[in-house]
């Protein structure tokens, strides 16, 4: 039983690692590649782990074959994620400075909570709605802060970081009634929109800069960090005490955007980042059993 739940703390802290560089990941591509190209190389190199995956699971065979009862759902999904989301991500990365950018994508858990209402029926008690108010002020305390502090940001970054938020969480919603295997629905989902992403990539910046850095998103953003996350909520007997592990991940992500990318991370970012931790923990506590699964409960 400890040597489980070791692993499976091992397996959660393995996901958040790989979270923890995303934002300093977005940016350092997008310096080399237009969004389209970098969402297309990404998936590409995704499609090609996940199916080593399945590969040594002994499963590939069955994900390909299953596509024919599969592949409207997987449309659906691969529309959402990676076409739709990651492209309105990414232009909010190619817009704001990582440290505005990556807290804000934070605040999706709490569009979860929200669209939860209408499209599964749920009702918002006080601690949700506590969550979204402290959450949100962290969002507009992060965005007249980062203008205050000469940082470059503007209405429409933080508006589309805002709507990839939803897009994110409306993925999630969907997702709890897909009954595919996680992994396998991930292959599918990627492989079916693989062609439409490569249609619309554009000039392909093909140097090794590039390459290795639109690769590393797709292995550890769209990749390994899923398939950790998703065997470490498998081997604990404890999501909750997993589940936490996330709320690491922007600090330390913090210090690489400082020390990587050389921002200048000001108070302004820490404040707002604080309020909206202390949204989602509110609204973590207070929580029912939830009835949407979400695999990766902390993104970018």
């Amino acid at each position: 039983m400890k040597n489980s739940e070791s692993q499976a703390i091992g397996l959660g802290l393995a996901a958040v690692l790989c979270w923890s560089t995303v934002a300093t990941a977005f940016k350092i591509a997008l310096a080399y590649q237009s969004v389209s190209a970098l969402v297309f190389l990404a998936s590409l190199t995704s499609v090609v782990f996940l199916g080593l995956v399945l590969a040594m699971q002994g499963k590939l065979n069955q994900a390909i074959f299953s596509l024919r009862r599969h592949w409207r759902r997987a449309l659906l999904f691969g529309f959402l994620n990676p076409l739709l989301y990651y492209h309105i991500l990414l232009w909010a990365y190619e817009i704001l400075p990582a440290q505005v950018a990556q807290p804000i994508n934070y605040t999706w858990a709490i569009m979860l909570a929200l669209l939860a209402v209408p499209f599964l029926g749920h009702k918002l008690s006080k601690f949700d709605l506590m969550a979204l108010l402290i959450c949100y002020s962290g969002v507009v305390v992060i965005s007249l802060g980062a203008g205050a502090g000469g940082q470059a940001t503007t209405t429409r970054g933080v508006a589309l970081a805002l709507i990839s938020t939803v897009i994110w969480a409306a993925y999630w919603i969907l997702n709890s009634r897909d009954h595919r295997e996680p992994i396998e629905a991930l292959f599918q989902n990627f492989l079916v929109v693989l062609p439409v992403a490569g249609l619309f990539a554009g000039p392909l910046n093909l140097s090794w800069p590039a390459l290795l850095s639109s690769a590393y998103i797709g292995i550890f953003e769209m990749g390994i960090s899923f398939v950790c996350w998703l065997y470490a909520m498998r081997r604990t007997r404890n999501a909750s005490r997993i589940s936490n592990l996330i709320f690491l991940a922007p600090f330390i992500s913090l210090m690489l955007i400082h020390f990587v990318l050389g921002e200048t991370i000001h108070s302004f970012t820490f404040y707002g980042l604080a309020l909206i931790i202390a949204g989602l923990v509110i609204q973590n506590r207070a929580a029912k059993p939830p009835t949407v699964v979400s695999l990766e409960s902390t993104r970018d």
